[in-house]
């Protein structure tokens, strides 16, 4: 039997990784977290977990943790604030890794220890979940259709709080405080987040919503991995009053207000309250569009795919439980760190989705 730790394991995300492993491995599982939620997580969950109370910042205790498994998944957010002890551990343990990492700059920060991966034998696959993660491998799809890629259009949309909880909420407000660097015309250029809306159609219940630049992962690693002119990442929210609320945020209030820690649990905790009133009303439903531009058999052509999905953090646990599996039964194997789209192929991707119930609709239009 293989052991799988995961970190974070009792929070929303991690607990629903957990629960798709249950589903679909029969790996020993361990989650931790900070503070014991026995009996929270057990209510929900099946009580074959095993759950481990860890704090990352006590590194003897986390090394003994990862020591003796055979897979680690990083849940523990926000990724702004981690660095790259966990898989530094996991590269000297032998150990393979993979994380729901939703920033560029953790990205950054580990992908420093590639090499180190490597020689080690281990593979680490950044960025899985639904965005970044079940996007990417929409992408790929599409990127794979043509014969030639000019532009990435990706946009999201989440309903509520998605299910996800307060991290989520941490993740969308800390992504407000500086321009970021996105792929146009070829090189980098200064985009503003929370700027330039445009209205998208996702697929019904949700139908035409507001969308953002937002800074994701996608919009640094696609560059890398795809021969792309342009990489254009959106988000939004349903209702569309949060995107207003979330646009004053960025731009109205001081600038010291998002910038601060105290500032940033704030509007988290304010915003988490609003959702929690408002999910019984609208749901915590996901949609995510991926439009790809470039040729096909010398025509411009759109490659459109599409995803719905009424539970946000049951799809990020879909898409990360998915990797996890594969891994466990040696499908992937490619020594090194990589984000999600440059090891899943796309065969894994659609048998996996099949086999989860999450539907993915896809169409080519030529110009």
């Amino acid at each position: 039997m293989k052991k799988v730790l995961i970190l974070g394991g009792q929070g929303r995300i991690g607990s629903s990784v957990a629960q798709d492993l249950l589903s679909h491995t029969d790996a020993e599982i361990v989650v931790t977290g900070r503070n014991d939620n026995r009996k929270v997580l057990q209510n929900s969950l099946d009580k074959s977990l095993q759950l481990l109370t860890l704090d990352l910042d006590n590194l003897e205790g986390l090394r003994t943790a990862i020591k003796g498994c055979d897979l680690v998944i990083h849940c523990a957010g926000p990724f702004h604030y981690r660095d790259g002890r966990v898989i530094k551990i996991c590269i000297e343990e032998g150990v393979n890794y993979i994380d729901v990492s939703d920033h560029r700059s953790f990205y950054q920060k580990v992908i420093q220890y590639r090499e180190e991966a490597k020689q080690a034998g281990i593979t680490a696959i950044l960025n899985t979940g639904v965005f970044p993660g079940i996007s990417n491998s929409m992408v790929r799809e599409g990127v794979e259709k043509l014969d030639q890629t000019d532009t990435i259009h990706l946009s999201y949309t989440v309903v509520g709080s998605g299910g996800a909880g307060i991290t989520v909420m941490r993740t969308t407000f800390l992504g407000l405080r500086e321009p970021f660097d996105a792929w146009l015309d070829g090189k980098w250029q200064k985009v503003l987040p929370y700027t330039k809306r445009e209205k998208v159609d996702f697929p019904q219940p949700y139908g035409a919503t507001g969308v953002y630049w937002f800074d994701v992962p996608e919009t640094y690693t696609f560059a890398e991995s795809f021969k792309v002119k342009n990489v254009i990442t959106k988000f939004g929210s349903i209702p569309d009053f949060y995107n207003h609320l979330t646009w004053i945020t960025a731009h109205v209030f001081p600038t010291a207000w998002i910038e601060s820690h105290a500032g940033i649990e704030f509007f988290s905790k304010v915003s988490y309250n609003m959702t929690s009133v408002t999910d019984k009303l609208t749901g915590i439903g996901v949609a995510m569009r991926a439009e790809i531009r470039g040729e096909k058999e010398g025509k411009p052509a759109n490659y459109l795919s599409t995803m719905v999905h009424n539970n946000t953090a049951f799809s990020a646990g879909c898409g990360t439980g998915s990797v996890a599996q594969f891994l466990l039964e040696e499908k992937l194997n490619q020594p090194g760190i990589y984000p999600v789209e440059q090891v899943l192929t796309t065969d894994l991707f659609q048998a996996a989705m099949n086999n989860r119930g999450i539907e993915i609709n896809t169409h080519l239009v030529y110009n």
